[in-house]
């Protein structure tokens, strides 16, 4: 009887989240990743770069990191908590155990603080203790090359799940993700995702891409309007563009929202968004913005972050 190839896979919630967001918001796939079809995918995968059979290939261990509001802020954030929890029960429900570190705050901007640092040290932990055959590390980060190095010295191979993608928002910004580099060259089984999603070599590949993504949601196949061949730039009634100012949420919507800015309030990307997530936000909500014009010459705002002073902020600085 063949031995069990054993596989542990580690997420970087934040990095996750934002490739999930890509996909669902302006890939034309227009759905969220799954993470039992992801799941599958690995196991597919290290098998075939194993060369072991897919029943004896297992991911027997898998780990999810990420900064978030606590229960306190998530609750003023509206259905925050209860889009935290449908999450939790699916990572639950895929055997992943979960760890959060609370965001702090600096200013009313919120950052993850040495999350990457128990992400590694977790990692390398458990492929010492739980003999791993293959390491899957869904990251992107350049900071996670020493990692790599010392769990190869345990002679525990590397598979790095990476995308490269880049796109232009609605408000007309460039937006880009790659993978370091070193990251993929210091790892055994280096994967361009973004390459297999968008071009799948076989009809088994396709398959495999399909069952990467939630399959409730329909894809919106409506081609993007045609560019105007001049643009008129639109004049702002308050402030300059390029400046820093302040106003509330107005509206949000799928992947996007509106800012107060009679009278026509200002549109922005999620991508846009810098403190907090895109779904943390609620109407109402105090911002920062920078006034700027999108590629059709509209206002629009950019660099958006989130000002609210809620409680518990001024007690974790002290």
């Amino acid at each position: 009887m063949s031995t069990l190839t054993r596989i542990g896979v580690f997420y970087d919630g934040n990095y996750f989240l934002h490739v999930s967001n890509y996909y669902n918001y302006d890939h034309p796939q227009r759905r969220r990743l799954s993470i039992t079809g992801l799941h599958q995918f690995i196991e597919a995968r290290v098998a075939r770069e194993e060369g072991t059979r897919l029943d004896r290939t297992k991911i027997v261990d898998s780990h999810y990191f990420r900064g978030r509001l606590n229960a306190t802020e998530a609750q003023k954030r509206g259905s925050a908590l209860y889009y935290d929890r449908v999450f939790d029960d699916i990572l639950m429900s895929s055997g992943i155990t979960t760890h959060y570190s609370p965001l702090r705050s600096n200013h009313g901007r919120r950052h993850e603080k040495g999350i990457d640092v128990w992400f590694a040290l977790e990692a390398y932990e458990q492929a010492v203790l739980r003999r791993f055959d293959v390491v899957v590390l869904i990251a992107s980060d350049g900071d996670y090359v020493p990692l790599v190095r010392k769990i190869n010295s345990l002679g525990t191979r590397v598979m790095v799940l990476g995308w490269d993608f880049e796109f232009t928002t609605d408000s007309g910004s460039g937006f880009v993700t790659r993978t370091s580099q070193d990251l993929l060259r210091e790892s055994s089984y280096p994967l361009n995702m973004s390459e297999f999603i968008d071009h799948p070599a076989s009809d088994t590949e396709a398959r495999l891409v399909e069952a990467l993504f939630v399959s409730d949601k329909k894809k919106d196949a409506s081609p993007p309007p045609d560019k105007k061949d001049s643009v008129v730039l639109e004049e702002p009634v308050g402030g300059q563009i390029g400046e820093v100012m302040e106003s509330e949420i107005f509206s949000l919507k799928g992947g996007y929202g509106f800012i107060t800015y009679p009278p026509n309030n200002l549109f922005f990307h999620h991508t846009n968004v810098k403190n907090v997530r895109f779904e943390d936000l609620l109407e109402g909500d105090p911002v920062e913005f920078v006034l700027t014009h999108s590629d059709k010459g509209t206002l629009v705002a950019q660099e958006v972050y989130f000002l609210g002073e809620l409680e518990g902020d001024h007690s974790e600085q002290e």
